[in-house]
């Protein structure tokens, strides 16, 4: 084979092997062996097929956008409540809730807790609320996150807003036990008791207890406070949640 009489390096003889002097030109290259220059080419060149990194909050892009334009063409005034996280909070009727409250919603459905955090300098910290109401969590144990990352994602949540709001109120909403999701009912739990733990000992901190009223005498969820789906409530459940979590708001 011909790459068996092509010695180790340039200038030793693979120039020459095909009758060139490299001292005859401006453009012979250095003594460099074969093999790091074919090491160094694998590198330089990327591989083949291979996929550009996914940005994971990428799909939230047109969604926060709306978010955003819905805040410019209203702005909240100063010291509003905001309410962030998932699709419970994105489907409550905050007016009909609070009705004498300067209330805000910029929930997106199917959000994790570290998505919020990402995009608290869009639709969080620029408007300078004096509370957010926070419910996450449930979907992240429901994409197999531990309690553990639970609370280590809500740690995170509260540095970001602490970092431009020290003095804002962060209220934690449990994450609610439902039908849907009874199979992990024991991590939802050991995620609530760890974030509550958080809340007891920081400063601003509210844990928000909706678990208990939202099940029934055998301790199982109440069928009659979700929808159709066994996930989301319905208006009977928010008046759960409203009735614990309004008196936490004056």
């Amino acid at each position: 084979m011909i790459l068996q009489s092509v010695p180790r390096s340039y200038t030793g003889g693979l120039y020459n092997t095909f009758g060139f002097d490299p001292a005859s030109t401006p453009f012979a290259p250095p003594e460099v062996p074969v093999f790091r220059f074919l090491l160094a080419f694998a590198f330089a060149v990327p591989a083949l097929g291979q996929e550009p990194p996914v940005d994971p909050f990428a799909k939230w892009d047109k969604e926060i956008s709306a978010i955003e334009a819905r805040l410019k063409a209203k702005p909240p005034e100063k010291g509003s409540i905001f309410f962030a996280g998932s699709s419970s909070i994105k489907l409550w009727d905050l007016k009909k809730s609070f009705p004498d409250l300067p209330v805000v919603n910029v929930g997106f459905g199917g959000s994790i807790i570290r998505d919020t955090t990402h995009f608290a300098g869009k639709i969080l910290l620029p408007y300078e609320p004096k509370a957010i109401v926070f419910y996450a969590g449930d979907n992240d144990l429901g994409a197999k996150r531990t309690p553990e990352q639970v609370r280590e994602d809500f740690r995170e949540f509260v540095k970001v807003i602490r970092g431009k709001l020290p003095k804002a109120e962060i209220l934690f909403v449990a994450v609610k036990p439902s039908p849907k999701r009874w199979a992990i009912y024991d991590q939802q739990q050991k995620a609530n008791a760890m974030v509550k733990e958080d809340c007891e000992k920081g400063e601003n901190l509210k844990y928000v207890g909706v678990v208990g009223p939202m099940l029934g005498k055998e301790g199982m969820p109440l069928p009659d406070i979700f929808k159709a789906d066994n996930l989301h409530m319905n208006d009977k459940g928010y008046e759960i949640w409203t009735a614990i979590l309004k008196p936490m708001l004056k």
